[in-house]
């Protein structure tokens, strides 16, 4: 059940915490998908419910959901649920975002190293942790985005074309690639922040809208295929998006629409730049064939307009830009420039 918020003195509504009522512990989650109508969050008291608030988007975006699959865990331990299977459940909630899989697999090994009477505070421990890592990692791909942004665009004024939602709402801090274009701003270096709304689920019209109001930006709103227009017109100075899961060639996963992106980007020789955590890097996956690119209900395409009964919907939640058609990828210990495997492989390092 949803309790509606009173915004903090600081404006920031945080997209996940952990609390300590005389009940038990609760996971309180944001709920994203009653963005930007309502502010509402949801109260997970068991693994179960987080994982349905996982595969429903509630709590979506890739470092998040790694901080959410590491207070799964601590959930399970603290309430006193089968941990193993616990995290069995969280690990295969989003099969294309590597981050989830990655913060329970944290939680769960700090578990198991402590002894059965402080187990449960371990993986607490661990899960806080990655959180503080997190919002460090955000700040460092601020600062060195921004410094990439000088670099390739010395005249500053930026006019940034953003796909999906990358901002404090998938982060522990303040976001990935939303996450430099608000520092941009902030520098009093952005122009102009164009949104494409992002289809099937609008995290763009919806989230990343949101965040840029709320941060008083300037942004303008697109239809996701009105981006070649905006490109053909001179409009765009760079690409910033998220990803999901960045293979071990730098072949990298993002909301669906962003492949095409970086095609008209390399046509129309506009930066096309990649902001992630090394904790988005999968060195185990090979190449981007390798990735397993998650299919979505139908209905959540057929739903948005009255489609015809039966009408059968194609919704991948995600596709894969190769890494020759991305410029750079921005993490929290530098910028990789050529993304080729040795240069990932050495910034994971």
């Amino acid at each position: 059940m949803g309790d509606h918020i009173t915004r903090p003195e600081n404006g920031f509504i945080p997209a996940l915490r952990w609390e300590e009522p005389p009940e038990g512990p609760v996971l309180i989650l944001l709920d994203q998908t009653r963005l930007p109508q309502e502010e509402v969050e949801l109260a997970c008291t068991d693994v179960q419910g987080l994982v349905a608030a996982i595969r429903s988007l509630a709590v979506r975006g890739a470092p998040v959901l790694g901080l959410a699959g590491a207070y799964g865990v601590a959930l399970a331990a603290a309430r006193g649920y089968d941990v193993e299977d616990a995290a069995e459940l969280l690990a295969q909630a989003r099969p294309t975002a590597v981050n989830l899989g990655y913060g329970v697999r944290r939680a769960l090994a700090a578990y198991r190293r402590a002894d059965p009477a402080h187990a449960a505070a371990a993986a607490l421990a661990e899960a806080r942790a990655l959180h503080a890592e997190d919002a460090e990692a955000s700040a460092a791909m601020a600062g060195h985005g921004m410094q990439l942004l000088a670099k390739l665009l010395p005249g500053g004024g930026y006019r940034v074309l953003t796909h999906c939602n990358t901002g404090a709402l998938v982060s522990g801090g303040q976001g990935t690639a939303l996450g430099v274009v608000l520092a941009a701003h902030r520098a009093g270096e952005l122009r102009r922040l164009w949104v494409d709304e992002t289809r099937p689920l609008l995290q763009g019209a919806r989230l990343t809208a949101y965040e840029a109001a709320r941060a008083g930006a300037p942004y303008t709103l697109l239809t996701d295929n009105a981006a070649g227009s905006l490109f053909t017109a001179g409009e765009v100075d760079a690409v910033l998006v998220g990803a999901d899961r960045i293979a071990a060639d730098g072949a990298t996963a993002n909301k669906v629409g962003t492949y095409p992106l970086s095609v008209l980007a390399r046509y129309h020789h506009v930066p096309f730049i990649v902001v992630a955590p090394t904790t988005t890097i999968d060195l185990e996956t090979p190449d981007g064939a390798s990735i397993e690119v998650e299919q979505r209900s139908g209905a959540e395409v057929t739903d948005l307009a009255p489609s015809p009964l039966g009408t059968q919907a194609y919704n991948p939640a995600f596709d894969v830009t190769p890494p020759e058609l991305i410029t750079a990828i921005v993490t929290e210990n530098g910028v990789v420039s050529p993304v080729t495997a040795e240069t990932l492989a050495a910034v994971c390092r």
